[in-house]
């Protein structure tokens, strides 16, 4: 355990990755701030020296992980003119699933204070799902400019059924924890990208750029 008065590099996201882990084994009700900060391996008073409560800890987690989630999306700008366009939007769609687990999303909606908490950060600015849906609109239009997408594709619509998509995907994904989860993760991921992949296809067209 780290010594009793001396600061702990990173606590914040020492704090929230460690909730991930107690939600994604234990279940959300498992979720208190003694289990998180067992698992951080810190003092039992150092979450609430640094939250108002297990509230206010929670909807700080759900937004850095939506926060987080956007700058993943915002990394299809350095893609433009390169790989494949549905190549480059299937890898951002799986890898913002792998950034919002699915239990993390969901302590938001299983406690009332936390989920008011949630929606007003995103009232207030925080990036959620329209950020990552401009991010989609602006790489589509990007890629539609160099002439690597139809000139009458309607990227705002695709970039908001990816972004549909996506938030399904998220919602209806079992939590590695539970029992039905466990074994079938796997396949859940497989799932995720067949569906992503088809959609795309719908989308897009079999004969959009693809990585040679």
């Amino acid at each position: 355990m780290s010594p009793r008065g001396v600061a702990i590099p990173d606590l914040r996201e020492r704090l929230f990755a460690a909730a991930e882990r107690v939600v994604a084994r234990d279940g959300a009700a498992a979720l208190t701030s003694r289990a998180v900060t067992e698992e951080a391996d810190c003092g039992k008073g150092v979450l609430h020296t640094h939250f108002a409560g297990l509230d206010e800890f929670v909807a700080e987690l759900v937004l850095d992980r939506f926060a987080r989630s956007a700058r993943e999306a915002e990394q299809l700008d350095g893609r433009v003119g390169r790989g494949g366009v549905a190549d480059n939007l299937r890898d951002v769609v799986l890898t913002l699933l792998d950034s919002l687990p699915p239990g993390v999303v969901g302590l938001a909606m299983t406690r009332p204070v936390a989920a008011l908490r949630t929606r007003e950060g995103f009232r207030s600015g925080a990036p959620a799902f329209d950020a990552i849906q401009h991010s989609f609109t602006a790489y589509l239009r990007a890629e539609q400019h160099l002439g690597r997408l139809a000139p009458g594709a309607d990227t705002a619509t695709i970039a908001l059924a990816l972004v549909g998509t996506a938030h399904h995907l998220l919602m209806t994904r079992p939590q590695s924890g539970s029992a039905e989860g466990g074994s079938a993760e796997g396949g859940s991921a497989e799932a995720a990208r067949d569906t992503t992949e088809r959609l795309l296809t719908a989308l897009l067209g079999p004969h959009s750029p693809s990585t040679p």
